[in-house]
């Protein structure tokens, strides 16, 4: 590791999503509220939790990029791996972080980590002829204990 390069092996950030129009037609709460200027939430009355990140309920799709991805991408172009792993309930608002809108062409601003990281990824090789680069990339969706 380069003098200076600060070794951070997980970094866990949580996004408090907004309630769906459905939710709020049926009178449900939020239950989650978070603690301001902190990186804390808390759930119910007193359950207390402390991440590195947090995203309030109104922050958007580049916000999230822009903390969690970015830095992902500079380490990549100097030859390092990376891993983004969302975890959450079914409808907790993973698959709209990591993939955008449910539709198939997105706007710009609901695109997610994906869309965005590949663009940005593509567009910075494409701007080094060079380095010589090969990619490769997974996803895997666990859902219902199936892969």
């Amino acid at each position: 590791m380069e003098a200076g390069m600060e070794e951070i092996l997980v970094k866990v950030a949580v996004r408090v999503r907004p309630l769906l129009s459905k939710e709020v037609l049926h009178n449900h709460q939020v239950c989650v509220r978070l603690v301001p200027n902190t990186q804390q939430i808390i759930i119910g009355k007193d359950h207390v939790f402390t991440f590195d990140v947090v995203f309030g309920k109104n922050s958007t799709q580049e916000e999230v990029y822009t903390v969690c991805m970015k830095p992902l991408l500079v380490s990549l172009a100097e030859g390092y791996n990376a891993t983004v792993f969302a975890y959450g309930q079914t409808g907790s608002g993973k698959t709209y972080t990591i993939g955008g809108g449910h539709i198939a062409s997105v706007s710009e601003d609901e695109k997610g980590i994906i869309p965005r990281a590949t663009q940005e990824l593509f567009q910075h090789i494409s701007e080094n002829h060079n380095i010589d680069f090969r990619v490769k990339v997974s996803y895997r969706e666990v859902y219902k204990e199936e892969l």
